[in-house]
């Protein structure tokens, strides 16, 4: 998967239900479902033009219909849906042109929701960012760089920088060598999570991402579109 960013990036998603659900009601979901899932994965910040997610119910679980959106049944529904946009998108940015490592960006402490996400979001689409992880190497420099590019307010005394559940920055500053080689551990994993506390606010948002890999250049350069 490549040009993935959204909104929805660049793919085309279709999924069915044999639940006895309203049509409102789905397209009351379906958005919020797609805003905490397709909506917030990245490859390598290129979008494009091809973007189509689409649910269809076809009514024969023979279940009584669910119809209004406040009931438990309704709430259920939602949370399953979520589910499954969310485990489809991360299915994506895993198959990502060349990626080896699939990354969680978790912003918390944000001002508003829109400065955690640009926050968020900023970090996993540097291609600085993205080739540290790639070669397992905890830059915090390049983070930061990120961080103070992205528009977010925050006191960089204040930041707070975790990977996986290791600290790596404290009050603005490196907590020491063994932190950093513990988070280089981490980084060689398959799957990690990075997570930055701004210390501005209670908003939080997360960004699903990769590392941005040699073969990413190689895909990239050996055909022409």
């Amino acid at each position: 998967a490549g040009m993935i960013m959204p909104n929805m990036a660049t793919m085309l998603s279709f999924i069915m239900t044999d639940a006895v659900i309203s049509p409102a009601l789905l397209r009351e979901m379906l958005p919020r479902a797609v805003e905490q899932s397709f909506n917030r994965i990245t490859v390598d910040g290129d979008t494009s033009t091809n973007d189509t997610v689409i649910i269809m119910a076809s009514g024969r679980s023979g279940g009584p219909e669910i119809n209004d959106l406040n009931s438990p049944e309704a709430a259920a529904f939602a949370g399953m849906l979520h589910e499954v946009t969310r485990d489809l998108a991360l299915q994506i940015v895993a198959d990502g042109e060349g990626a080896t490592k699939l990354v969680t960006i978790l912003v918390r402490g944000a001002r508003t929701d829109a400065e955690a996400e640009l926050a968020a979001r900023t970090v996993a689409n540097s291609a600085l960012v993205k080739t540290a992880f790639f070669g397992s190497d905890p830059n915090w420099g390049r983070i930061m760089a990120a961080l103070g590019r992205s528009g977010a307010a925050f006191n960089p005394a204040r930041l707070l920088i975790s990977v996986g559940d290791n600290e790596l920055i404290k009050d603005g500053r490196l907590l020491s060598a063994a932190a950093e080689r513990s988070a280089a551990l981490i980084m060689a994993r398959k799957e990690f999570s990075l997570t930055i506390d701004l210390k501005a606010g209670e908003a939080e948002a997360e960004i699903y991402t990769c590392d941005l890999s040699l073969d990413y250049v190689r895909i990239n350069a050996d055909y022409r579109t």
